[in-house]
């Protein structure tokens, strides 16, 4: 059954009466926050994990609650996985290929938000880099050990509506850096990668789809001072329509609720090729404000193919 949930469903609530026994995902971003919370409640009903993680000492401490909590059959394993770095990508990737075991669900849900401008190893713009590009490696890399009925879950996030993403110049070299506009052009791009990566895959059962956790107050956020929280947190709320709630930040298990319902809950057609938030399909929303709602261009599927194919370029591999 694949509801009724919504903004304040949390995973448990989510996966109530589920059984993954038997079931193999991989995570990535398991040393904190919603990364944590996913790899728990997933083992916890019976799912072997693959945790990816940069930092592996951080990452085995943080998930003793996850090892802890597995339930029969559960368990979690810790791979290396640094997404700033292609070398490193290849590398984590290969060792998946070579080990051989096929895979339900990929989780992509590692990120980072509105850094100061910087580069990857590899000389990209460090949140399209890390965000997208990353994971596009990773994910195409892998995606032999997808099984028919297996899923592709992209996170991405309402920050999509701070920006399209800029094919001409991915890195910042002619236009102007802002955080948040950065920040956008990747969450764009982790959409736009599921739409693609659902049009080359249905046909041999595996699905792709974006989600949107929501606003919690995690790791991802260090970047950010107070001031500017206040200041995102007003406009939203001046965005609103009338009648509607003001903004209130998701609990990180509520943060985490719309990752692991798209990935075992709902149905492959409801979610194929869309973008999800608070556990359902959003809507097509134009116009200012980033609450809710998915702007047409995260899922125009002639914008995704353009992005597919600069994306190839820019790491130099053809999937």
């Amino acid at each position: 059954m694949a509801g009724p949930f919504g903004v304040t469903s949390t995973t448990d609530e989510v996966l109530d009466g589920v059984d993954l026994s038997g079931k193999h995902i991989l995570v990535t971003g398991v040393s904190a926050g919603l990364g944590v919370e996913t790899a728990r409640v997933l083992a916890a009903h019976g799912a072997q994990v693959v945790g990816a993680a940069r930092d592996l000492y951080k990452a085995k401490s943080a998930t003793e609650q996850v090892r802890s909590q597995a339930g029969r059959g559960g368990g979690l394993e810790l791979v290396e996985l640094n997404l700033a770095s292609l070398a490193s990508v290849r590398a984590c990737a290969d060792a998946l290929v070579a080990a051989g075991r096929p895979l339900d669900v990929i989780i992509a849900n590692a990120g980072v938000m509105a850094c100061p401008k910087s580069e990857t190893s590899d000389g990209f713009e460090t949140q399209f880099g890390t965000n997208h590009l990353g994971h596009f490696v990773l994910v195409n890399r892998i995606a032999s050990l997808l099984r028919p009925g297996s899923r592709l879950v992209n996170l991405s996030s309402a920050g999509h509506r701070f920006s399209d993403v800029n094919l001409d110049d991915p890195n910042f070299e002619h236009t102007s850096y802002t955080e948040f506009g950065a920040y956008g052009r990747s969450k764009t791009a982790n959409v736009l990668f599921a739409v693609e990566f659902d049009r080359r895959h249905k046909d041999r059962g595996v699905r792709a789809t974006a989600v949107h956790p929501g606003a919690i107050e995690t790791e991802l956020g260090r970047y950010l001072t107070q001031d500017v929280r206040d200041a995102l947190i007003a406009s939203i709320n001046a965005s609103q329509p009338a009648g509607m709630p003001a903004f209130s930040y998701k609990t990180i298990a509520q943060g985490a609720a719309t990752s692991v319902w798209a990935a075992v809950v709902a149905t492959a057609e409801e979610i194929g090729g869309r973008y999800c938030e608070d556990c359902h399909v959003a809507q097509i929303v134009e116009g200012e404000g980033i609450r809710g709602g998915v702007r047409p261009y995260a899922i125009d599927p002639d914008n995704a193919k353009a992005l597919w194919a600069k994306s190839e370029d820019m790491v130099g591999e053809r999937f």
